[in-house]
């Protein structure tokens, strides 16, 4: 009997070890299609990067020429909620929409919203802000919001007269848009925040997020993600989350793809524009019309603070979006799509 129990634990033991290594050699598969997997989407996500360079000349994008008659036929005779886009069209009176993208990001974060809104004939642009996106211009270089909203600047300086444009700031692109509203107001029909930093008079962008990262001078004396482009004795001059972050605080919604062609997208982001209070007058940026979109499981600026935000500086219209994360544009773009279209109809 003794024996016998001895022969079958020897006899276990040798399963045992032919499983363990069927499992070791299964975990080894699935680890290598993992990083064959991950490979697979950051080619696919350059690739995309490099297709959507193509769209921008200098740090404006362009639209794609060519036949889009394919691509607008399912809408050409229907708008989405049953309307005639025809009839959609002539209760628009500006049909320009001007996209302006938050933090590391650049114009391509817009790649989806460009396309719904060409597709109901409305004519979007993306801008690259300053050391942004394809713009040459080293971040650590840019220290004032004037430096980083520039491109914007510009482009509303170069606007006809009698031409407005309907202004998107996501995240603390958000800035750039009071900014911009403050220096342009009569060429700005509507403003629209997404999960924006749509602070008051005597704010700075930074103090938005102060409860997720803690005070300015905290964040500026202790971060682990600071960047010293000036050399480490002299003040920061951007900073940049990790991979993992960046993904947990801004992508916790978001495709795959999308999340992976963020990662070899995103820069650095400079800290002078977000540390800097906006001079903000009742007389310009206080008669701008301004619409909120909350975005309801978003990590990295909480329901509770957009809340906070739309309550302490009320805007016209506020709108929530259930389910998106920080990149609405990525995780909801059908939802943000309607939100804007919605916007832009509003009399």
């Amino acid at each position: 009997m003794g024996n016998r129990l001895i022969c079958m634990t020897k006899k276990d033991a040798k399963e045992s070890g032919h499983v363990s290594r069927s499992k070791r050699m299964a975990a080894g598969r699935s680890q290598r299609k993992l990083a064959v997997d991950e490979e697979l989407l950051h080619r696919q996500a350059l690739s995309m990067a490099l297709h959507q360079s193509q769209r921008f000349d200098g740090s404006m994008s362009r639209r794609i020429n060519g036949n889009t008659s394919s691509r607008r036929r399912g809408l050409t005779d229907q708008f989405p909620n049953g309307k005639p886009v025809a009839d959609f069209l002539e209760g628009v009176k500006w049909k320009k929409f001007v996209l302006v993208h938050g933090e590391g990001f650049g114009a391509w974060c817009w790649y989806k919203t460009i396309v719904l809104l060409e597709e109901v004939g409305l004519i979007p642009t993306s801008i690259d802000l300053t050391g942004s996106g394809i713009d040459t211009t080293d971040t650590n270089s840019v220290s004032t919001l004037a430096e980083y909203s520039k491109p914007l600047i510009d482009y509303l300086q170069n606007l006809p007269e009698d031409e407005k444009v309907i202004l998107v700031g996501h995240s603390i692109g958000g800035a750039c848009v009071s900014y911009a509203l403050e220096q342009f107001p009569e060429k700005i029909s509507k403003a629209i925040y997404i999960c924006g930093t749509m602070v008051a008079n005597g704010q700075r962008p930074f103090d938005v997020f102060a409860e997720e990262l803690g005070s300015a001078e905290l964040f500026m004396q202790e971060s682990k993600y600071l960047i010293h482009g000036n050399g480490k004795d002299k003040t920061p001059t951007g900073f940049q989350f990790e991979k993992n972050q960046m993904k947990g605080l801004y992508f916790n919604q978001s495709p795959a793809k999308d999340v992976a062609l963020a990662m070899v997208s995103m820069r650095s982001i400079p800290l002078g524009p977000i540390m800097q209070e906006l001079s903000l007058s009742p007389e310009k940026y206080g008669t701008a019309r301004r619409f909120y979109v909350q975005t309801l499981d978003d990590r990295a600026l909480s329901p509770d603070v957009q809340e906070k935000l739309v309550r302490e500086n009320p805007p016209e219209g506020v709108f929530k979006i259930k389910g998106s994360d920080h990149c609405p544009f990525f995780s909801k773009p059908q939802s943000l799509h309607k939100i804007l279209l919605e916007i832009a109809q509003i009399p």
